[in-house]
């Protein structure tokens, strides 16, 4: 064997395999079992779909809307990682009230656990510093939640509502309109895991900050729309919006800025702590690209929307489609 031939290249379509694979865009596939159930809403309601429910205040949103949204953590991480999981319960929550253009009010939390099983104090305690260190850092107090001690697995579900003034939505997304990926470079895949923490060692006040870039971006109508770079990784978060709003879109993955040392393939199934895919057009992209970099968050053009219903994807001179949704949908939310 030649010790000096280089590994052949990754191809396109062996990246989107392993993409499809291993991010988890099958586990956003689960709620079209649920969203085809759901009660139609009020009247001048914001649509089932977006990272947070959104009710009017006012008959058409003129006092904003209160925002609520909820999280089940993942068995596993609850188990093995408690005061991660902790942390990430109150932390995901705010990120989902955030990309709605809002400030998180307050979390209530729902506990099941096995009182008799071994270490299970210590497991307890841990689970809930982690929930108290993320609400003191993150400034949104736990007011309340439901305690199960008697159940055979241990599960944790956070809540939280949150106020916007004005809204981001995924449904607001346009043909034409440039897809901005905005990632905090500044943290490290934790214990292993495609979760991108970049929060739990930093600054309290950074933290507070960075979260209060997306009511701001709202407000100051930076951008309409806005998805939180769920588990589904950063291509199957873009499904989710294309979904939503009845668009496509071109994503050019050259243009992806990857920390350094972190494969592709690595980063395009990642859960970052800090997160979001925006859309906006030529004329406010200056400003919101600055409103980012100002806090030191890497924000950058990967792509544009189109009218074609599906995900097309470019890299290395290659292009290939990822996603259509006029023949498959995801969540069922449209």
């Amino acid at each position: 064997m030649n010790m000096m031939m280089k590994p052949p290249q990754l191809s396109l379509s062996d990246l989107l395999e392993q993409v499809s694979q291993r991010g988890g865009i099958n586990l956003k596939q689960d709620i079209a079992s649920i969203s085809q159930h759901l009660p139609q809403l009020p009247a001048n309601w914001h649509r089932n779909g977006d990272d947070a429910a959104a009710i009017p205040l006012g008959p058409r949103g003129e006092h904003g809307y209160q925002l609520l949204a909820i999280e089940g953590m993942q068995g596993e991480l609850v188990r093995k990682q408690p005061w991660f999981a902790g942390w990430c319960s109150v932390m995901v929550n705010c990120s989902d009230i955030a990309a709605m253009g809002g400030r998180p009010t307050a979390v209530v939390d729902a506990l099941w656990c096995d009182a008799h099983q071994p270490e299970h104090e210590q497991w307890l305690s841990e689970l809930m510093r982690g929930m108290r260190d993320a609400s003191s850092h993150l400034g949104v107090p736990i007011v309340g939640g439901h305690t199960n001690l008697r159940s055979m697995h241990a599960n944790l579900a956070v809540s939280i509502m949150g106020h916007a003034k004005r809204l981001l939505s995924a449904f607001a997304a346009k043909p034409g309109q440039k897809i901005v990926a905005a990632i905090d470079h500044r943290g490290q895949f934790q214990h292993g895991s495609l979760n991108w923490n970049a929060a739990t060692s930093a600054p309290a006040e950074r933290l507070r900050g960075d979260m209060e870039l997306l009511p701001l971006i709202a407000e100051q109508q930076l951008a309409d729309a806005c998805k939180d770079i769920s588990q589904a990784g950063l291509l199957g978060t873009c499904i989710m919006l294309l979904e939503s709003s009845g668009c496509g879109a071109e994503v050019l993955l050259e243009q992806l800025p990857v920390p350094t040392q972190v494969e592709l393939s690595d980063w395009l199934c990642a859960f970052p702590s800090f997160g979001y895919l925006l859309t906006t057009d030529a004329e406010r992209l200056p400003q919101l690209l600055a409103t980012f970099s100002e806090r030191d968050i890497c924000a950058t053009v990967i792509g544009h929307m189109t009218d074609s219903q599906t995900l097309e994807v470019s890299w290395r001179g290659q292009q290939q489609c990822f996603y259509n949704l006029k023949d498959t949908s995801l969540t069922g939310f449209t």
